[in-house]
């Protein structure tokens, strides 16, 4: 049994079908309902955006049996074999083929004569700017002036070929590359009366990567069928179309709020085994930040298939609107000199490290550290919450580790900061100040902090700006901050509790895989090696 290509299945047939298209098939419709149809008319376009659906279908209206009208019934002869390709009068041409200027008198010779079948004979040129300059000349006196029975339909991807003269006698219609949104709609509705199971971020893959052209999707969508085994599912579409799952773009963009460079150069070092095209991923990581970006400034903005709202309003809290813009811009300047890297893994890592190395002025200070930090949480910080604040005006718990505090404040139990820090309003190197710093008091509005001399860096005239803003937001009133150096390592952070809480949960994960019957089986009995470092706890 035969099989029909999607694109030549789902060619629209009428214009009622044609999508995408409206401002060329409002004036060709008008104009057959008008009886004010012109002798010639020119379709320019990229490839697969209707140019040859759309003259086609005109054809057909000009030679439907039941009279010219902008609805063809597609029943009688002339619809049927105008759809078939076999009728006498309409006479398609591909010009790329022939170009010679004997080629084109010998088409024109046959214009002076009466219509074979149909109402009108028309002559459908494709890739008309490829015909020569004689070729041209020889077309300009029938185009200007032909037989009342005849109609020129010219196709183009390259109007700036065509001759002016050429272009003076003809109608310009100029077919727009269709939208990523429209395209995938349309694809869900052919797969929906296919009967084929798929899933709604793999159709938005496919649109974006057949780059406004139907065709392209459709060719891109029967490939996914068959590379799915009948199924059109996100994960497969990935595969085929050599794109990273969006977990590891939503990772990399987490791990770039946070400015952790030495976790980020690691997760880039773990990619390497999937092969990424990386102009790709930094294409996806562009797309990412376009998202958080809209997130950020309309306060509805819904996402889309590949990015819930929720994961977008997490990345556009813990990113500033002003690290948004520059890693947006890095990300593209470092997709367009990517190929003038050593490897294109390389020119990937410094594309990141570019991006947290030239934060603005106020987050750029704690980028001398980078090599030193760690994320106090993969998740960014949720809002403040309207419960008791932990820490009281009145009352000045202390850090298990921290050191002694002022008279008058009396200890807690617990690791009240970094609750507090939790809930602060910070982002980028505001927020890795405070993770990196521990409590020793507040009394009145002075709230006393103990920070590593190692993190020292971090501590700019932009940074604790930011946190004192933070924290007098926090506490509801105008407070400052006094810093004290602490021992190296004595004092117990928020990041130094992450970092062990991170660890502790690796060490667990690795004990589990190291002790799963299946893992000791295949030791048993095939002599199977463990690589330790490739084993990571599930999310």
């Amino acid at each position: 049994m035969s099989y029909t290509a999607l694109a030549r299945k789902w060619r629209p047939r009428t214009f009622a079908e044609l999508i995408g298209q409206d401002h060329v098939r409002r004036a060709l419709v008008n104009a057959l309902e008008s009886n004010r149809v012109h002798h010639a008319f020119l379709f320019a376009g990229t490839r697969g955006v209707g140019k040859t659906t759309v003259a086609r279908i005109l054809a057909k209206c000009l030679n439907c049996e039941r009279g010219v009208t902008a609805q063809p019934c597609l029943e009688c002869a002339s619809c049927r074999e105008i759809e078939a390709g076999r009728f006498p009068d309409l006479i398609e041409v591909d010009a790329a083929s022939r170009t010679k200027v004997d080629d084109t008198r010998e088409l024109l010779d046959n214009v002076q004569y009466a219509p074979a079948r149909g109402r009108y004979k028309v002559y459908l040129i494709d890739e008309v700017h490829m015909l020569s300059a004689h070729s041209f000349n020889a077309l300009l006196k029938t185009l200007e002036e032909p037989p009342p029975h005849v109609k020129f339909l010219l196709a183009t991807t390259d109007p700036q070929k065509l001759p002016v003269t050429v272009l003076s006698r003809c109608l310009q219609f100029n077919l727009k590359r269709l939208p990523s949104a429209e395209m995938a709609a349309q694809l869900r509705h052919i797969l929906t009366e296919e009967g084929v199971p798929f899933e709604a971020p793999a159709l938005t893959l496919i649109a974006q990567a057949a780059d406004g052209s139907m065709r392209d999707a459709l060719s891109l969508l029967d490939q996914l069928i068959a590379f799915g085994a009948g199924k059109a599912n996100e994960s497969e579409a990935r595969a085929m179309l050599g794109t990273v799952a969006r977990d590891q773009v939503l990772r990399i963009a987490g791990l770039l709020a946070a400015g952790d460079a030495v976790e980020l150069l690691r997760y880039v070092q773990a990619l390497e085994e999937f092969a990424p095209d990386y102009t790709q991923l930094l294409d996806e990581l562009a797309g990412l930040l376009v998202r958080v970006g809209l997130q950020q400034a309309v306060s509805d903005y819904a996402g889309d298939e590949l990015y819930a709202p929720e994961l977008l309003a997490q990345l556009a809290q813990a990113l500033a609107p002003e690290d948004v813009q520059l890693f947006y811009q890095t990300a593209i300047i470092g997709k367009r000199d990517l190929p003038l890297a050593p490897d294109p893994r390389r020119g990937f890592e410094m594309t990141l490290l570019r991006m947290i190395a030239f934060r603005p002025a106020a987050e750029s200070a704690g980028a001398g550290s980078v090599p030193d930090r760690r994320p106090a949480s993969d998740k960014p910080a949720p809002p403040p919450s309207a419960a008791t604040s932990p820490l009281s005006a009145a009352a000045t718990p202390l850090s298990t580790a921290a050191p002694r505090p002022a008279a008058g404040c009396p200890p807690a139990a617990g690791d009240p900061w970094s609750a507090i820090v939790k809930d602060l309003e910070l982002s980028g190197a505001g927020r890795q100040l405070a993770s990196h710093c521990a409590l020793i008091g507040r009394q009145g509005a002075v709230v006393r902090l103990a920070l590593d001399p190692r993190n020292q860096l971090l501590r700019t005239p932009a940074t604790e700006e930011r946190l004192v803003q933070a924290l007098s937001r926090y506490f509801g009133e105008s407070v400052r901050v006094e810093f004290q150096s602490s021992g190296t390592g004595s004092a117990e952070t928020p990041a130094l509790i992450a970092r062990r809480a991170s660890e502790a949960e690796l060490a667990s994960a690795r004990r589990a895989f190291d002790e799963d019957p299946t893992v000791k089986g295949l030791r048993e009995r095939f002599g199977a090696t463990v690589l330790t470092d490739t084993v990571r706890p599930v999310k």
